[in-house]
This record gives structure tokens, sequence and C-alpha cells, in this order.
């Protein structure tokens, strides 16, 4: 790649990331989503002192709000790319970056870049709460587990988030985006899990589910960490790469 092409491609990633920081909405999902989170950490952490704090883990009860938790990073992701095309700001995009496949898969890694972070914070945060309510009754917690947790819980959140924003991407309206990634989420894949119980690894939601959720031990044919992300990020590239192609022949 040409230095001229690198530079370019910096100015682009520059101009996504500056679009990410400065949309109030973006900021509005964030924070919402880490006092949404914190508040079911309380009340989940108070269930579990109240019945019996000394069989659980500090892990388990700090990350037991995941499942609500991701709704709001594929908000972010919907919102991430569906704005655009609300007030018809994408022409202006378009106009000034006329490199359509570049400029959307650089929206991503701008996505990306801002996600990372304010996963790790959130999640953290939850984990960090049960720690201090239930540290003198609960299951001691390993260092290195915790690390490999929320790097699991972080690479989750962030694969969620960009998955969302090429399904947004492709659809290109947030309402119509919102129904399809929440009714799949919050209602398809837990009917299908329980109906096609041998297919279940292949969900995105499930794989990735396994990049920091430990199986109990009745459970088989559990992927590992590894096989989940895989699993989980061979679907993100699937839907960013369609998202690009249809992105590439419709008008703006």
């Amino acid at each position: 790649m040409s230095v001229s092409s690198s530079r370019k491609i910096t100015q682009i990633l520059d101009a996504e990331l500056d679009k990410l920081v400065t949309l109030p909405v973006i900021w509005l999902t964030l924070i919402s989503t880490f006092i949404i989170n914190l508040a079911l950490t309380i009340a989940f952490t108070s269930a579990a002192l109240q019945w019996g704090a000394g069989t659980q883990s500090i892990l388990k009860t700090g990350l037991a709000s995941m499942g609500y938790l991701q709704a709001g990073f594929i908000i972010l992701g919907i919102l991430a790319t569906c704005s655009e095309y609300t007030g018809g700001q994408i022409r202006t995009t378009l106009t000034t970056i006329p490199w359509r496949g570049v400029q959307l898969f650089t929206k991503h890694m701008a996505l990306a870049i801002m996600t990372i972070p304010v996963a790790f914070i959130i999640a953290a945060s939850g984990v960090l709460y049960a720690f201090m309510m239930m540290r003198d009754t609960a299951v001691a917690i390993e260092i290195d587990k915790l690390i490999k947790t929320l790097v699991g819980v972080t690479g989750y959140l962030t694969l969620t988030t960009i998955l969302s924003a090429a399904i947004g991407a492709f659809l290109r309206r947030t309402t119509s985006a919102l129904m399809v990634l929440l009714s799949y989420y919050f209602v398809v894949s837990p009917l299908v899990r329980d109906f096609l119980p041998s297919s279940k690894n292949y969900f995105p939601d499930t794989a990735g589910s396994s990049m920091y959720m430990l199986p109990s031990s009745d459970e088989i044919n559990v992927l590992t960490p590894m096989q989940g992300t895989g699993v989980l990020l061979l679907w993100t590239l699937l839907f960013i790469i369609v998202a690009i192609a249809f992105y590439r022949k419709r008008d703006a």
C-alpha cells in the first residue's frame, strides 16, 4: 500500500472516529448502558447475598447482567451506521469520501476502537462492584481467570457491536435493525436453542458467550473460547462483506 493510500485511510478513520465521538446519541447510549448495567449488577449482587453468597462466584454475579448488557451494544452498533441516514448526512459523507467500501470498513474499525475500552470498563465495573460486596463471603476469584473473562467479555461485546453495525448498514433504518436484532437475540435465538440444541453453537450469540462463560459440568460439546471467537468473528465478517457489497451498489 502506498504512503498516500495509507494516509487517506488514516484520515478517513480519523473522520469516522470524530463523527462517532461527537454524536450525542452515542454518548447517551453508552451512559445509559453503564447506569442500567450497574443497577442490574446491584440487584443481582443483592440477590446473591440474600440467597447464599458462599456458593456464588464473584465473576458469575458480576456478569449476570450480560444478557441485558448486550442490548446496549447492539443499539450502539445500529446507531453508529443508521444515524447518518436519519438526516441525510450520508450524502455529505459520500461526497467527501467517494470510496464506499473503504468508508464503511473504516467506520466499523472506528466503532471497534471506541467500543473496546468502553466494553471493558462497563463489564469490569460490574465485576468490581460484586467483588466489593461479596469479597468476604463468595468464592475467591483468580486473577488470571478474571483477566481472561474480562477480555472475553470485551471481545464479545465488541464483535456484537460491529455485527449490529453491519446489519444496520444493510437495513439503513434504525427501527428495522432494532426489531430484527433484538427479536433475534431475545426471542428467536432462545427458542431455537431449545428446539435445536445440537446447532446452538453455530449461532453468533451462543458461540460468542463461550468467549467468557464457563460451561457447567453437565454441558457437552461446548465451544472453547477460541472456537467461540472464531465462529462469532466469521459471522461478523460475513455481515460486513454483505453490507459493503450492498452499500457500493445502492444510491445514497
